[in-house]
């Protein structure tokens, strides 16, 4: 028996050479021509792997967005962790990875710093997760210790040490906060800290979720830490991560365009306007001693102008007078200084 299979055109030739009583015809099938030419080379397919167990939910674009936005994010909570621990500490960015929740949760050790984040206004939770290897020589830095890179106990953290930690936290949170203002304005909380994760499911386990990791350089000491965000949280507000209404981080030239931009927002902001009229100085005994109705001298000469400062800074000169019953300036020159265009 012959092994060669017929396709669906060849049986409908067969069947209409049955029923018009003359034999057609028919042309082999590529299995059949490749059988019969074993010299012959196959066409080529492309075949593309896809895993169904991580589906690719978040486009390049916004995945490209978030690197940016946590790019700068790290350099400023770097600068703001330095200021409290009083030492040099380097925030890096090592990732941007798209996975699923149990994925990122079976990558974690145990027992860790797990802090569940309720990300106001948005649906859901987030997730932080610092290393004990890194969070104990900081609570160490921060209780007067010096930085070493001794063995950190694998335990859970104490009820003083998760209060010293709560420091470090809210100093992230709110450098998250700046972060993402120009996409959403967050109020980020900490709902509860858990030290073993995988007793804290916030999304179904092939959820994807998008993991931002930062490495901590402080001394000697190194560490991770990660933020876990479930991709359905985030997924109303993907169009402002791929529009150009949120702005990066990275360096723009300037043109006419941006330029106009920025004058027609600050055309209504309001700055403040003091006027000097004269600078004397007396002592703090007769300053104590004045009274109402008491005069004080100064060397100001009535016809010289007075200066107008805007923001701390002198842009013109002026005279004094009044205008529809009110005191008003009037303004005769201007200050112009090295930086005026």
């Amino acid at each position: 028996m012959s092994e060669e299979v017929l396709s669906r055109n060849d049986v409908e030739s067969l069947l209409k050479s049955l029923e018009g009583g003359s034999a057609v015809p028919t042309t082999p099938t590529p299995a059949a021509a490749a059988k019969a030419d074993p010299k012959k080379p196959a066409s080529k397919v492309r075949i593309l792997n896809y895993d169904f167990k991580r589906p690719e939910r978040v486009g390049k674009e916004q995945m490209r967005a978030l690197q940016s936005l946590h790019d700068g994010f790290s350099r400023n909570f770097g600068a703001s962790l330095s200021a409290i621990l009083r030492s040099i500490v380097e925030v890096r960015l090592i990732s941007v990875d798209q996975l699923t929740y149990s994925e990122f949760v079976y990558s974690l050790e145990i027992p860790t710093c797990f802090n569940l984040l309720k990300p106001l206004p948005l649906e859901g939770n987030w997730v932080l997760d610092i290393s004990p290897s890194l969070l104990y020589p900081i609570i160490d830095r921060m209780l007067g210790g010096a930085v070493s890179s001794d063995s950190s106990p694998k335990r859970p953290l104490s009820d003083i040490e998760l209060r010293l930690a709560s420091r470090i936290t809210t100093v992230f949170l709110q450098e998250l906060q700046n972060a993402w203002k120009n996409v959403v304005d967050l109020n980020i909380e900490v709902e509860r800290v858990e030290s073993n994760p995988q007793l804290v499911q916030i999304v179904p386990p092939n959820e994807v979720v998008v993991m931002v990791s930062f490495e901590l350089n402080m001394g000697t000491i190194r560490g991770t830490t990660n933020l876990c965000i479930p991709f359905n949280t985030i997924e109303r507000v993907g169009s402002k991560l791929t529009s150009n209404s949120w702005v990066g981080y990275t360096a723009a030239r300037t043109n006419e365009k941006t330029m106009s931009q920025l004058s027609s927002r600050l055309d209504g902001s309001l700055a403040d306007v003091v006027v000097t009229l004269a600078r004397s100085t007396i002592k703090t005994s007769e300053l104590f001693g004045l009274e109402v109705g008491d005069v004080i001298s100064t060397d100001k000469d009535i016809n010289h102008p007075l200066e107008v400062e805007i923001a701390n800074q002198v842009k013109y000169l002026a005279s004094p007078g009044a205008y529809k019953g009110r005191k008003a300036i009037k303004i005769e020159k201007l200050v112009r200084t090295d930086n005026a265009q």
